[in-house]
């Protein structure tokens, strides 16, 4: 004779009787009728009683759960009676008993270590700060997504938030998720998934250290820099008077064979410095070996004023080879700029603004510093002319074409949000902060080429400078005339672009001796 199914009140009269925690279970019940469907009800029962089941087998207590505990049950291979162990392989499932000990954190029947009070009005005040700075409706519900799931898995992970570093958000953002806030549950998508996490936690531990909710030196800490890095940092700024961008480059260069001279500066000699040089010719290109000899004769030069190694090793650092006029300047026709000028789409912000800033690489010869730096001071719109700071912090005042004035008024007008920010050009997307380096305008000019199909041409913000020197040869002018326009300090930097000015050379040039041997 067959054996009829047992009901519904019989497993919970089972579970009652074998478990201690029944009235936690009729609870969880009593919050879920008011908010889940009853099909969902029967799914959250069944699941709940399972674990509840199992915690008891395995006499682990209710308040000494956690995400370990919970992963340890969605592993186990389940002998409980009534239960069938295809369940566990469910997500749904696993993410319907986290739900269950959320339920019983916010109770308090769960111990939890809070070492942020009033996380959720932390989390209102993120979302406001969100609205407020001007992200899109999409990337606010994003960051909020990843900020609650953040707040989520730390509790359900038993980490405090002042332990929160690098290892922990990593740890985060490559989780197996089962968290019962996620909305879409699932296999981690491995290509956008993590980003996403990361850079979400990392917004929001950002402003709660803005808040003061976490001390600024306990979490997201950057590597501690090398002391005699940090020593020369301030030498070059202090007795040095070197630029922000000079320092951080001087400082990045070093700490890449600074451990090869070895941490005792007495021990330095002509051998280890050589090697220094040596080695990173071997590597990499002239230019960045070139870099290498002036940083680390730099370098050599701070040691020896502080008295910690020899003068004369300074001249001990190799020459690298400095092949000057060796090369053509990377240049374009006057109608190529103006087909790249074009290219950029005026009916959208981000074509507005990039076309502005090539305008003023093209038609003024400016470095991609300059544009980097321009602030809206410098800008005379009554007497049209702009005011630059140039290399080595050398002022200079250039006229303000038309076509170029006319670009950055409309990029000011139409796109530039209205913030508490100096410089002219900013992000287009929120926060709306200015670009981190001249590299990033370097890289506006590479997406307005891949954007308008432009190849065959040399990349970089130096191409426009390059072609408008010339131009200029071309059209007439002087290497004396183009040496001021572009703002050199010496002539020998101008007379590179000699060897463009084809004109100039088919008058200079001798008639080719045929056979005649030399």
């Amino acid at each position: 004779m067959t054996a009829s199914k047992p009901s519904t009140s019989d497993h919970r009269t089972e579970v009652e009787s074998a478990a201690p925690d029944a009235a936690l279970f009729s609870a969880f019940l009593d919050d879920l009728r008011s908010t889940r469907s009853s099909g969902n009800f029967r799914h959250y029962s069944s699941a709940v009683r399972h674990f509840l089941l199992w915690l008891d087998r395995c006499r682990i207590p209710v308040t000494s759960v956690d995400d370990t505990i919970v992963n340890r049950f969605a592993r186990h291979r389940c002998r409980c009676p009534r239960f069938s162990s295809d369940a566990l392989g469910k997500a749904d499932d696993v993410s319907r008993v986290r739900r269950f000990v959320r339920f019983l954190e916010n109770r308090g029947d769960i111990p939890v270590i809070e070492d942020v009070e009033h996380i959720a009005t932390h989390l209102a005040a993120f979302a406001h700060h969100l609205e407020t700075v001007g992200y899109s409706l999409v990337s606010q519900r994003g960051y909020r997504s990843e900020a609650e799931h953040l707040a989520c898995w730390l509790r359900l992970s038993r980490i405090r938030w002042h332990d929160v570093d690098d290892i922990v958000i990593d740890r985060f953002a490559k989780h197996d998720c089962r968290c019962a806030i996620r909305r879409k549950r699932g296999m981690l998508v491995e290509r956008t998934g993590p980003a996403h996490r990361r850079r979400g936690a990392r917004r929001f531990i950002g402003f709660l250290r803005e808040r003061g909710a976490i001390l600024p030196g306990s979490i997201m800490s950057s590597p501690v820099e090398d002391p005699r890095l940090s020593a020369f940092r301030i030498w070059l700024r202090r007795y040095r008077g070197t630029t922000d961008e000079t320092i951080r480059r001087y400082v990045y260069e070093a700490s890449r064979w600074l451990s090869v001279l070895g941490p005792d500066q007495t021990t330095y000699d002509t051998a280890t410095i050589r090697k220094v040089v040596l080695d990173q010719g071997a590597k990499r290109s002239r230019a960045s070996a070139q870099m290498t000899t002036t940083v680390l004769r730099s370098y050599l030069r701070f040691l020896a004023v502080r008295g910690e190694c020899r003068p004369e090793l300074v001249h001990a650092v190799p020459p690298a080879p400095r092949r000057r006029l060796a090369t053509l300047p990377r240049y374009v026709s006057p109608a190529m700029i103006e087909r790249i000028i074009e290219s950029c789409d005026t009916s959208t912000p981000v074509g507005i603004r990039d076309r502005a800033i090539v305008l003023l690489l093209a038609r003024l010869g400016l470095r991609a510093g300059d544009v980097w730096q321009l602030r809206l001071a410098d800008i005379d719109w009554a007497n049209a002319l702009l005011h630059v700071k140039g290399k080595n912090r050398r002022p200079a005042r250039l006229p303000l074409p038309q076509d170029v004035g006319d670009a950055v008024l409309a990029y000011l007008e139409q796109v530039r949000p209205q913030i508490q920010e100096e410089r002219v050009f900013v992000r287009i997307q929120a926060p709306f902060t200015s670009f981190a380096s001249s590299t990033e305008i370097a890289g506006v000019v590479a997406r307005v080429l891949a954007r308008g199909r432009i190849d065959d041409v040399p990349t970089g913000a130096h191409l426009f400078r390059h072609s408008l020197a010339t131009s200029m040869l071309r059209a007439g002018a002087s290497l004396e005339s183009v040496g001021i326009i572009l703002r050199h300090r010496s002539p020998s930097t101008t007379a590179i672009y000699a060897k463009v000015d084809v004109a100039m050379l088919e008058k200079v040039a001798q008639p080719w001796l045929g056979d005649v041997s030399c």
